[in-house]
């Protein structure tokens, strides 16, 4: 719901941040890899109970992946590098909640449980209206500069990032901050399901034999 606004907030700084790391020569490839890197040794910190150090690293590695985009853009983007991007986006996001439930299973577990769950929902909706709308040929006016199909909902990254840094903060509070964050992504599903039911309401020649 809030990733508009923050990339437009954070862009100039990120664009010029790539044009420093296009001139060094280094690639967006190297940056998606780096910022999945960062982001398994945020989980390891979680698992190892230092959720402080864990909140940096998360930042940081989200800074990667606001990086690789922006170097993408300014050299030449590929669909591999789309590929990697939104793949290992999705590696990232469940390695947290599972890093808390390791931290602490009896009390962390069920509610990682639930909110992993609730990944899959998002993620399977998310691609899934990718894929068809693909298909279909279909673009986004809202993030035009994505590999896809960029379907939006009321938890998106900007969404996930603030959750994730107050679970580091306030770990203690994990099974409450994942149960309303699993009841968000429930909101987005069904929203997304919705739209993708309206959008692709059959045309007036399909199933005609």
């Amino acid at each position: 719901m809030l990733d508009r606004h923050t990339t437009a907030l954070i862009r100039p700084a990120v664009d010029r941040l790539a044009r420093v790391l296009v001139r060094a020569g280094i690639g967006a490839d190297a940056l998606t890899f780096t910022g999945l890197a960062i982001g398994a040794l945020a989980a390891l910190a979680i698992a190892w109970q230092a959720p402080l150090p864990a909140a940096a690293l998360i930042l940081v590695s989200r800074l990667f992946d606001a990086l690789d985009g922006a170097v993408a853009r300014q050299t030449q983007p590929t669909d591999r590098g789309g590929f990697l991007d939104i793949s290992l986006d999705f590696l990232f996001y469940p390695a947290i909640p599972l890093a808390f439930a390791i931290a602490d299973p009896a009390h962390n577990a069920l509610a990682a449980a639930v909110l992993l769950a609730a990944f899959v929902g998002t993620g399977t909706s998310f691609l899934a209206f990718a894929v068809i709308a693909a298909k279909r040929g279909l673009t986004s006016a809202a993030y035009p500069n994505k590999s896809f199909y960029f379907l939006g909902g009321l938890t998106e990254a900007t969404e996930t990032l603030a959750f994730f840094i107050a679970m580091c903060l306030w770990p203690a509070l994990f099974p409450l901050l994942a149960g309303v964050f699993a009841a968000m992504c429930a909101v987005t599903i069904v929203t997304r399901l919705y739209w993708g039911w309206q959008a692709f309401a059959p045309e007036p020649h399909e199933g005609r034999p």
